[in-house]
């Protein structure tokens, strides 16, 4: 019953507010990587319910979070790009069909090649290994070849890979090491960052650890507490790694081997926005163009100034308070000139927003109304939906305790009895707080949405760092 009725109460949610946009692509990643999140009414922390369609959620209630593992914007700090280090997980997730894939997971030695092979392109290698633990069907059997072919991984004297074993902090700084020349102080001492000893690296490992450190690969590494302490490195970690490499060392041509020559500069799209983005508007699945501001080549083919630039809105998180306006997930998808198309890789670099600009105030005027009257139908539409809910399960709780009653009185428990006819009011007492403090909730939600949309029209800089607006110069790299 709790499930239907929560079911019931957000499909009412969605209907009222129609908001609830379905995508238009699959997603290429895991089940749940869109999310789009409505604030309301939650300003008395009201119980956070979901709705879940083949490739998105829609959470109404619960906090507003900030996203983790997003590329930003610079000069927008709240919005975002899929990163590269989140592509190549969701790759190799998808590669390996594994449901329950965790990024915090130790890397695995078969998940390096693959990282490696995949993230700095290596070129195609004729050599193979046959390791007698590794068959053709395997998944990562092609980029375990290229990688040991080229000599940046070995295998075992038995001729084993060992490829789901982990593979320690240590091994993966002494692989990074092989492929890059920086200088470091070679003492003799245990490797350091900022003073702070790294642990778990063993002595035949200073060096190349100490090499890497050097590069400042390392610096922007999530888990920083882990990368000090544990003996080894997480999957999001050894992504993000790779990604550095990539963009320091891959795209000047500066990777030792011959099997990374391929792996080429960055593509720079100079693009100008035609639509708006924004958390407060967007919706997930929306899809949005630009114009390019330059001639580009991307996969070989050249696009005059003024092709135009696809994207997809991937997550929305709708302002909340704290003054917090926010966030959005954008990918680019294409970019087209008459019958040519190219799509874009999912190898993000980096974002830059270089010339900021936001609607004219008449255009905000005009848009005021509309926005206000759909904040206050989607508020009012996810109150009744909470109020639904509560209901449902207040009443089937309500239920079970008068069942309790009659059951544990009649068969000789009078005193259980007389509780749970007791619990059965403050079952009541409950469902009665509930709905006051969803209505109660609703009501201020109301009157801060509204305020939050004429604070939008008189200063619309204070949410342009989640939003991109029309006439917006943006500089993206892949």
């Amino acid at each position: 019953m709790k499930k239907t009725t929560q079911a019931l109460s957000v499909t009412l949610a969605l209907f009222l507010t129609c908001a609830g946009v379905i995508a238009k692509e699959p997603c290429a990643c895991k089940k749940g990587e869109k999310v789009q999140v409505y604030a309301h009414p939650s300003l008395m922390n009201a119980d956070a319910t979901e709705f879940k369609d083949a490739d998105s959620i829609y959470r109404i209630g619960g906090k507003v979070l900030k996203q983790k593992n997003r590329l930003g914007f610079t000069n927008k700090e709240n919005l975002y790009v899929n990163a590269y280090s989140k592509d190549l997980l969701n790759t190799m997730s998808v590669r390996k069909g594994d449901r329950d894939f965790d990024i915090k997971m130790p890397i695995s030695r078969a998940e390096l090649a693959f990282m490696l092979s995949q993230g700095l392109n290596m070129s195609q290698v004729n050599a193979i290994k046959g390791y007698t633990d590794v068959t053709n069907a395997y998944w990562a059997n092609d980029e375990i070849n290229k990688a040991t072919a080229a000599d940046v991984m070995i295998g075992y004297p038995d001729k084993s890979f060992k490829p789901d074993q982990a593979i320690t902090k240590a091994e993966v700084f002494a692989t990074i090491a092989k492929l890059i020349e920086v200088d470091y102080v070679n003492d003799g001492s245990a490797p350091t960052i900022n003073g702070q000893k790294v642990d778990a690296i063993p002595t035949w490992a200073y060096g190349c650890t100490k090499e890497v450190i050097a590069s400042g690969l390392v610096d922007n590494m999530p888990d920083p507490k882990a990368l000090f302490a544990n003996p080894y490195l997480s999957r999001h970690q050894v992504a993000t790694l790779v990604s550095e490499l990539r963009l320091k060392y891959g795209a000047n041509g500066k990777l030792i081997g011959d099997a990374f020559k391929n792996t080429g500069v960055p593509v720079a799209i100079k693009v100008k926005m035609l639509d708006r983005v924004d958390a407060k508007h967007s919706n997930i699945g929306d899809r949005f163009v630009a114009k390019t501001l330059a001639e580009v080549t991307v996969d070989g083919k050249t696009f005059p100034t003024g092709s135009e630039v696809f994207g997809q809105v991937v997550t929305v998180q709708r302002p909340g308070l704290g003054k917090h306006p926010g966030t959005v997930t954008v990918k680019f998808t294409e970019i087209k000139n008459g019958d040519c198309t190219a799509h874009f890789p999912k190898q993000m670099t980096s974002a830059t927003a270089d010339k900021l600009n936001n609607p004219n105030i008449f255009a905000r005027i005009l848009g005021l109304p509309l926005t206000a009257a759909a904040r206050t139908v989607g508020v009012t539409g996810r109150g009744i939906g909470q109020i639904v809910n509560i209901t449902g399960n207040g009443l089937e709780e309500y239920g079970d305790r008068l069942s309790d009653t009659l059951v544990e009185t009649f068969t000789g428990h009078l005193g259980r009895g007389v509780a749970s006819f007791g619990n059965s009011f403050v079952t009541l007492g409950k469902g009665v707080y509930g709905i006051v403090k969803t209505v109660v909730s609703g009501t201020f939600g109301i009157v801060y949405e509204i305020g939050d949309e004429l604070l939008y029209t008189i200063v619309p800089s204070v949410s342009n760092s989640a939003a991109l607006n029309p006439n917006e110069e943006l500089t993206v790299i892949f």
